[in-house]
């Protein structure tokens, strides 16, 4: 807009004005593309509309919850080197590392084979084999699709960043997955955002990077009292005076474009507004869990204190979803690193963590199925990476990046099966081995989106930033 239009409406009066958008105001949403922005149209027939995102921080043992290795109970005790399977430490299996870690406290050096904590059962008619730290989530094993081989070439938590972006720690920021469904598709809602993060943050604290602030992940809370940070106008203003100033904004821009036309980067900035104006009764609404019955409260474990904080946390995600938004990342796991990181006591932090989490998802899948809304919701189980089939001390786990295991579920997902392998220790991916970017190949290709027609001039993506779909588990 140019300087000299009487009309036009400066930074600094706008955030003066009391709107109180924060995030989303002004500084939130300066999405200023030089090329044709999305049409908000899949590019080829979908079989999903939504996202549910669960990544639990800290790299859980997947041989401790879906991957069982009784070898490790059978040379527990043993150096790897003293087992039939020491070859698993050859230098050339393990090269695919960025970071070479010999010497460092971390990694593949674990080498006294520890055994399993727990047992597994196999469940339904599948006769999947799940942890007896999850047997809620046996009991949907065949909705699932287990991925016992994914790899990973972060042995930190830096992981945490690659898994969502599928670009190593070192390297510049890239949008993650969340953001590219964000930015590719339009909107299924007037009123609330098409991505949202509920939950302790991953290392990076943005999504969007060069996409720009406007496909940024919205932060939630589960307070229907002050769910966003902006819920409330600023300055005292009244929600009337609000929408006073609102509509004042608008029309002084629309007198303006009669004489010069619009730059669609303010326009971009109006829609913000009353995008975020509009959420300040949406998102409250949608965290109002009183307006849900008795069993469903207690199908996602809000009667327990154990599972309450992720049952609450699942249990919007499910009222978000079928309100309209598209991706929904949510987050388990305090602490800088995530409280999964057990390299020490990893029984009793495993079997609580596990505990807070395994109910409420099962929960999760089984409401979603009820009402139908699994069929076209992608569910999404996943951590940075593994832990070691060797000990740590006495009584824990390490990094793992080699081979670890996560599951899908819903929006064109077969469920009951398997793909993939470890080998007999859980050390490497041996049969139909997946880089973290084939999740978000296989949820691109299950939403309709053609991520090669998503280019940002400037901004060449790497081949492998694509990924390739896991076919064999798509339905």
């Amino acid at each position: 807009m140019r300087q000299d239009n009487p009309f036009s409406i400066s930074r600094r009066g706008i955030l003066q004005s009391g709107l109180g958008f924060g995030a989303l105001a002004l500084n939130g949403i300066m999405a200023a593309e030089q090329h044709v922005l999305p049409n908000g149209k899949p590019h080829f027939t979908p079989k999903a509309k939504r996202v549910i995102w669960l990544f639990m921080r800290g790299g859980v043992s997947h041989m401790e919850s879906f991957d069982p290795k009784p070898a490790l109970n059978k040379f527990a005790g043993k150096s790897i080197g003293e087992t039939p399977y020491k070859s698993v430490l050859d230098p050339q299996k393990i090269r695919k590392l960025r970071i070479p870690i010999k010497g460092d406290g971390n990694g593949h050096t674990r080498t006294k084979i520890f055994p399993m904590q727990t047992g597994f059962k196999k469940y339904g008619q599948s006769g999947i084999e799940v942890s007896d730290w999850f047997p809620n989530i046996g009991d949907c094993a065949d909705d699932i699709a287990f991925i016992r081989s994914m790899w990973t070439s972060d042995n930190n938590h830096g992981a945490q960043v690659q898994f969502h972006s599928g670009r190593h720690f070192l390297d510049p920021r890239v949008p993650t997955i969340g953001a590219w469904v964000n930015y590719g598709l339009g909107s299924l809602s007037d009123d609330l955002p098409q991505f949202i993060n509920i939950g302790p943050r991953f290392f990076d604290k943005k999504d969007a990077h060069y996409l720009g602030p406007a496909y940024e992940a919205v932060n939630l809370k589960i307070d229907p009292n002050n769910p966003l940070d902006f819920a409330k106008p600023s300055g005292g203003m009244t929600i009337e005076n609000q929408l006073k100033n609102l509509k004042l904004t608008n029309k002084l821009n629309s007198l303006a474009a009669q004489q010069y036309p619009l730059d669609p980067v303010i326009e971009a900035r109006m829609k913000s507004y009353e995008l975020a104006y509009r959420m300040q009764t949406a998102v409250p609404d949608a965290m109002d869990f009183k307006q849900e019955s008795t069993e469903t409260r207690k199908l996602y474990g809000l009667d327990q204190q154990e599972t309450k904080t992720f049952g609450q946390q699942l249990l919007a995600a499910r009222r978000l979803s079928e309100r309209g938004v598209r991706f929904i990342q949510i987050m388990h796991g305090d602490g800088a690193a995530g409280a999964w990181d057990n390299h020490s006591g990893l029984k009793k932090g495993h079997t609580k963590l596990s505990k807070q989490v395994d109910l409420p998802t099962s929960g999760l899948l089984k409401d979603l199925k009820q009402r139908g809304l699994l069929k076209d919701t992608i569910v999404v189980f996943a951590t940075e990476f593994g832990r070691t089939p060797g000990s740590q001390g006495a009584d824990g786990r390490d990094h793992h990046s080699f081979g670890f295991s996560v599951w899908m579920a819903g929006g064109g997902i077969k469920g009951g099966v398997i793909n993939g392998a470890t080998d007999e220790l859980g050390y490497h991916s041996v049969e139909d081995p997946h880089y973290v970017t084939d999740i978000h190949a296989t949820i691109n290709q299950l939403m309709g989106i053609d991520p090669h027609k998503l280019e940002i001039p400037g901004h060449k993506r790497l081949e492998k930033d694509f990924g390739n779909p896991i076919q064999n588990i798509i339905a």
